[in-house]
C-alpha cells in the first residue's frame, strides 16, 4: 500500500475514528495497516486537542464575553442559547454512570477524536491517569472497530 492510503486512514481517525476502519478492507489494506494507520491517527489528534483544552476553553470563554460586552454596549440582546441540550445531558448522564472509564475510553469514539478529548479533559482534566486511559481506550476500540470491519467485509 501506498502511503496515501496510510495518511488518508491517518487523518480520518483524526476526526472520526468510528467509522475510519471500515475504507481499509475496500482499499486491499491489510487488518494491521488498518489497525496502525487508524489508532494512530487517534491518538495524535486525542494527544493535540486533550493538551490544547484549556486554551480552547479559555478562548471559547473569552469569545462569549466580549459578545456579550458588545451587546450590552450596542443596547442589542444575545439570542438565548440552550445550556440543556440533548447532548450536553447525554454527556453528563454519560460522566455520572461511568464515571472517568467511561467517559475516556468511549466519548472520543462515539462524539469525535477532538470533542471527546476535550469533553474529557474538561471533567477529568486533573487526573493523572486520565491521557492513559484515553491511549488505552483508543488501541481497545481500534480493535473493536477493525475487526468489525474486516468481519463484515468478508461477508460482503
Amino acid at each position: 500500500m501506498g502511503l496515501w492510503h496510510y495518511s488518508g486512514f491517518f487523518f480520518l481517525s483524526m476526526l472520526k475514528f468510528l467509522f475510519a476502519p471500515f475504507g481499509g478492507p475496500k482499499v486491499g489494506m491489510t487488518f494491521f495497516e488498518t489497525y496502525f494507520s487508524c489508532v494512530s491517527g487517534a491518538i495524535v489528534s486525542a494527544a493535540i486537542f486533550y493538551f490544547m483544552s484549556e486554551f480552547f476553553m479559555i478562548r471559547a470563554h473569552k469569545k462569549k464575553s466580549l459578545l456579550l460586552k458588545q451587546s450590552i454596549e450596542s443596547g442589542v440582546e444575545l439570542p438565548y442559547k440552550k445550556k440543556f441540550t440533548k447532548m450536553n445531558k447525554f454527556v453528563v448522564r454519560m460522566k455520572m454512570k461511568f464515571g472517568i472509564f467511561g467517559i475516556a475510553m468511549y466519548a472520543p469514539l462515539f462524539l469525535s477524536v477532538p470533542l471527546g478529548s476535550i469533553v474529557t479533559a474538561k471533567f477529568y482534566g486533573k487526573e493523572k491517569k486520565t491521557f492513559s486511559i484515553i491511549v488505552v481506550g483508543m488501541f481497545f476500540n481500534g480493535l473493536l472497530t477493525t475487526g468489525i470491519a474486516y468481519i463484515i467485509a468478508d461477508f460482503f
